[in-house]
């Protein structure tokens, strides 16, 4: 069978998703994840925006043993000399190299002539080339160009050393039909002594990412990029998740194969969602809390006497379990690093230090600690590590005429606690007023939501809330996880009022 390879860009285009914002930690946790799945090519960053990327990509490709560690470069050597910095202790480097074709963005982004964009890849790729051994080209905005003028873009990165070839509907315009068929058009024209791998990039602007991903793997490509859980700019990415499942469930039909570990798709998908603050709808397809659930009796009946009747995945495949962590208070560090490895955690001596420490904290307050509330500690720790204020302390209490009074302190970046009283309708207005007063800040709230991590009276409840910059309606997320309430309320809003303040 022909074997699809799995091309992740979480922490590139998934980054771009409006309010996330994951740090290096995060990002490595979320890479070393995406290796144990089987994620053939981690695109880690754009080493060259930010000496944040640049310091997440550097880590990626030292931490990472097998899987392919590549980076954004646009055509310019700049560029692509900061990524071959950044990537150099890469075990498989790879360079991910674009310019822009269509006349749209010649005309108005780029200001420049298709001679001057030939030109600019023939020069640029050529650099790449004799720095990598892996380089890949995309044509941005492949699906909306003139189909001859790409053809000629794609033959001149393949004459310039490209041996990957990346077509990117990059604002979601096409669809199955066109997507696939230019595919067809171009591995039908172009010419190559080498064999060249074609991949696709979709965006999902109107709802055809993963079906366009798997047109163009039956017109011949063997790559297929995209982001876990389907995040990243506008309406998100393809979700590998939904063309892995498709690949295996319907192998009778694709005749491909892949080597994603179907079984880490649930963990995966949960890490992202709790790392980005973007939350799976209950409805999403493979990952989704609804996926395996059967409310109609019809279904309910068929599914007791035959599963395969209303279910085409068995959840168990996606790795959906209901299995508890069997530690307690009374555990060892031997047995919580041992549990935390199986996660996918790889934690050096101060970390795995500090997570016990909280985990010891946990396990006197709580029964039965789940997998969902060692990986709610770990995101928790990570956040307070990089977050230049952190929360102190809360207390609510009731006012007159029907108010509610808080009294919230923080410590500031130079260890100073600062104090302030606010009062509000109700407790977590009253919390947040005087969160703004802390930060001297006026942000608009357009998102609150409170779940519990999992089931039972000792369930720790799980707040994310979403700040709106409304001069520059940038959005700033935040997550808290305690078992108040009002302190998960009020961890939550004091991390988005971090990236609020660092913004301004």
């Amino acid at each position: 069978m022909r074997k699809i390879q799995f091309f992740d860009t979480t922490l590139r285009d998934g980054e771009q998703t409006p309010g996330v914002n994951f740090n290096t930690k995060e990002k490595v946790q979320i890479a070393l994840q995406l290796e144990k799945w089987g994620i053939d090519v981690i695109e880690a960053g754009f080493p060259i925006a930010s000496p944040g990327d640049f310091e997440a990509v550097q880590a990626i490709a030292q931490q990472v043993k097998k899987t392919t560690v590549t980076g954004l470069a646009r055509c310019q050597k700049k560029d692509i000399d900061r990524a071959h910095e950044a990537l150099k202790d890469a075990v498989n480097p790879q360079i991910h190299v674009f310019l822009a074709t269509s006349n749209i963005h010649m005309q108005y982004k780029l200001k420049m002539t298709k001679e001057e964009v030939l030109a600019s890849i023939t020069e640029h790729v050529s650099y790449a080339r004799s720095l990598f051994e892996k380089v890949q080209f995309s044509p941005e905005d492949a699906s909306r160009s003139d189909h001859d003028f790409l053809l000629k873009a794609v033959q001149t990165a393949i004459d310039a050393g490209a041996t990957i070839i990346n077509i990117p509907d990059t604002v979601g315009y096409s669809n199955p039909t066109e997507y696939g068929a230019l595919f067809k058009f171009l591995i039908e024209n172009i010419q190559s002594e080498r064999e060249i791998t074609f991949s696709s990039h979709c965006h999902d602007d109107l709802g055809m990412a993963t079906a366009n991903a798997l047109a163009a793997i039956e017109n011949g490509a063997n790559r297929v990029e995209g982001a876990v859980n389907g995040i990243g700019e506008r309406a998100g990415n393809t979700a590998l998740e939904e063309v892995a499942l498709a690949l295996a469930i319907r192998k009778d039909f694709y005749q491909c194969e892949t080597q994603i570990v179907l079984n880490e798709t649930k963990r995966t998908s949960e890490l992202v969602s709790r790392l980005s603050g973007i939350p799976v709808p209950k409805n999403k397809a493979i990952v989704g809390d609804n996926a395996y659930a059967h409310e109609s009796g019809i279904h309910q009946d068929g599914v007791l006497k035959n599963p395969e009747t209303y279910e085409i995945i068995t959840p168990t495949l996606v790795g959906v379990t209901q299995n508890s962590l069997p530690l307690g208070k009374l555990s060892g560090r031997h047995a919580f690093t041992s549990k935390l490895e199986e996660l996918g955690y790889q934690l050096d001596e101060a970390d795995s230090k500090e997570a016990f420490k909280r985990f010891k904290s946990l396990a006197d307050k709580k029964k039965q600690i789940t997998d969902k509330d060692l990986v709610a500690l770990l995101a928790d720790q990570y956040r307070e590590e990089t977050e230049q204020y952190k929360l102190a302390d809360v207390q609510v209490q009731y006012s007159s005429n029907g108010y509610q009074g808080a009294i919230v302190s923080i410590i500031d970046e130079e260890n100073q606690t600062k104090v302030a009283s606010k009062i509000g309708s109700g407790s977590i207005q009253a919390i947040y007023n005087t969160i703004d007063e802390l930060f001297q800040q006026n942000p608009d709230l357009t998102e609150y939501e409170i779940q519990a991590i999992t089931g039972g009276e000792d369930a720790q409840a799980e707040v994310r809330v979403t700040l709106v910059d409304s001069e520059t309606n940038t959005e700033f997320r935040g997550i808290g996880v305690d078992f108040d309430v009002l302190q998960a309320s009020a961890k939550a809003y004091v991390q988005a009022s971090n990236h609020f303040k660092q913004a301004k």
